[in-house]
């Protein structure tokens, strides 16, 4: 008979793509997600989807297809609006001003928000891309606020010391930074060897 304490589980992962320009970093982190076989959990904003289709030139399904279950954004119902459903991270990528914003001031008004309200209450790793330029005084207090509570803030800034001769090499070096914080082991960018 198994002990049922000692059964070990497979990461599991919140993802949510926001309305901010940058679906593409959400897709190719669900994409590494995916080949590595951790078990990931995507919520789709409804601005999200919109540049998912402007940006992406690609549905919501395509994406969703890419993880191992989706929820809807206004469903505040489901397993991810507990912290005893087990979660080890959230990313939200790209993440939206807006995003940001409620999440610091604790505007659990859809699952995004309220799934990244879980991650900090329950003291899980939560990561934000934001994708947004220039930053303004409020957007920059909200980041702020953030990061003392230990939210990883990682923008999207690509590095070029590699000499990226792609679009999809800059996304990857995005994309490998928050494997990175993740804890998860990748080679999607080229390290830094002085």
């Amino acid at each position: 008979m198994i002990d049922q304490a000692f059964v070990v589980r497979s990461m599991r992962v919140v993802v949510a793509i926001t309305g901010a320009s940058g679906a593409v970093y959400g897709r190719r982190l669900l994409e590494e997600l995916k080949k590595r076989k951790i078990e990931t959990h995507l919520v789709i904003s409804e601005a999200g989807t919109q540049v998912i289709r402007h940006e992406l030139n690609a549905s919501k399904k395509e994406i969703e297809r890419l993880a191992t279950r989706a929820y809807d954004v206004n469903d505040l119902s489901g397993p991810l609006v507990s912290g005893s459903f087990p979660v080890d991270a959230m990313v939200v990528i790209p993440c939206s001003m807006k995003t940001v914003a409620g999440i610091a001031n604790g505007f659990s008004t859809n699952l995004i928000l309220r799934a990244a309200d879980v991650a900090l209450k329950e003291k899980r790793k939560l990561i934000l891309v934001p994708r947004e330029t220039p930053l303004s005084v409020v957007h920059l207090r909200n980041m702020l606020r953030l990061a003392k509570l230990g939210v990883v803030i990682l923008p999207a800034m690509p590095g070029f010391y590699h000499h990226p001769k792609t679009i999809e090499s800059l996304v990857d070096f995005v994309v490998g930074k928050v494997m990175d914080a993740l804890g998860i082991e990748t080679n999607l960018y080229e390290r830094w060897k002085g």
